[in-house]
């Protein structure tokens, strides 16, 4: 199993976890309290500093729960982490609700953290890219 290395920032963080053994993501935790006014965000510290392994990349995921409970979620959902970053590990959180403030505590769960593999391609200009089935079919273009 890879090792993910972290450094605490802060006293109050909190390393992540998984809820069960074979979640796929890692639970991270507020190291701050926050107060997010109905439509806004904010900017909420993990304390945590993280090194991503070479050949992925950590993707910040919303969780379900705050969603469907509050109507919180992540303002740049996937937020990216390449594995050079080496800074506190934010997570930007959007209270969609228009007329209850999100209070959040220190210590609470706030998002996911994925790691995916990822491919290095090198961008070519090409006059032609082949045809397929869909072309150029876009938004909206399988129905309703």
């Amino acid at each position: 199993m890879e090792k993910l290395r972290f450094i605490r920032l802060n006293e109050a963080a909190t390393l992540p976890t998984r809820a069960h053994e074979n979640d796929a993501g890692l639970d991270l935790y507020a190291a701050e309290s926050a107060r997010i006014a109905p439509g806004g965000r904010a900017s909420v510290g993990t304390g945590l500093a993280i090194a991503i392994p070479d050949g992925l990349a950590g993707l910040v995921l919303p969780r379900s729960g705050l969603a469907a409970r509050h109507g919180v979620t992540l303002a740049n959902a996937p937020g990216l982490i390449d594995p050079g970053y080496r800074g506190e590990l934010r997570v930007l959180l959007l209270n969609t609700d228009r007329s209850s403030e999100f209070r959040l505590a220190l210590g609470d769960r706030i998002a996911q953290l994925l790691l995916v593999p990822i491919a290095f391609a090198t961008p070519q200009e090409s006059s032609e890219l082949g045809e397929t089935t869909r072309g150029a079919g876009g938004f909206g273009s399988t129905g309703p």
